[in-house]
């Protein structure tokens, strides 16, 4: 088990299970009710069936469960993760609350340089100095962009005009609630080496309570080519 259900992720991120109705004999369930039938436990014929709905790309029995995931990730890899809209998110809101003084800012080691044309880039290391006036960069510009947005709401500037200051890396929070057909899709593209490199980091926390919850299921996935059926 993983523990308390969470994974950091990034400098102050997370992956949290909330909760889950998820597992393997769902699938088998969902598949079987074409023939009235209905299993309490999985055998190796079953383990079989999730293998040839997965490998024929059967999917709709994979969609009857559930998981509930809750995030702290930075705007810019939020942004990316909503645009997978089979599923239902919340998100925190900078209109009611107060914004974060979190910020993203990447590791020495993921400060990288672009190289190529789009659609077919590589991302190669810079040198230890490039990295570091990067990171010294980021730090003074969410600063001065924290402090402005202290400003404007000491003035009594509304929250909702406020936030415009904030800029991409800093941290929000919400709720994913998502089947597995639909979390296969999401790992499929986002912990993909094409994927930015951030967002792989999320994806990859997904995938292990995923494979925790539906083993089967999720070596199903793997060995048919991380594709969702």
């Amino acid at each position: 088990m993983i523990a308390d259900e969470t994974i950091r992720v990034l400098d102050h991120g997370f992956v949290r299970l909330d909760d889950a109705m998820a597992s393997d004999l769902s699938v088998v369930n969902a598949a079987r009710v074409s023939f009235a039938r209905r299993k309490e436990v999985m055998d190796e014929s079953d383990e079989g069936l999730v293998r040839f709905l997965m490998r024929d790309r059967h999917g709709t029995p994979f969609e009857h469960n559930s998981f509930r995931f809750h995030v702290r990730a930075p705007l810019f890899v939020a942004r990316e993760w909503f645009r997978h809209r089979v599923g239902s998110f919340n998100e925190f809101s900078m209109r009611y609350a107060r914004a974060t003084d979190d910020f993203y800012v990447p590791e020495p080691e993921d400060v990288r340089t672009q190289v190529g044309k789009p659609g077919s880039y590589s991302f190669d290391p810079v040198s230890p100095e490039v990295a570091e006036t990067t990171r010294e960069e980021l730090r003074a510009v969410y600063d001065a962009a924290y402090s402005a947005y202290e400003r404007l709401v000491e003035l009594g500037v509304a929250r909702e005009l406020a936030r415009l200051v904030m800029p991409v890396g800093a941290y929000t929070e919400f709720y994913w609630t998502v089947n597995a057909r639909s979390l296969m899709n999401f790992v499929s593209l986002r912990a993909a080496e094409t994927a930015q490199r951030e967002i792989r980091r999320y994806a990859d926390a997904c995938e292990l309570f995923f494979a925790e919850r539906m083993p089967v299921t999720h070596a199903a996935f793997v060995a048919a080519g991380r594709i969702a059926p």
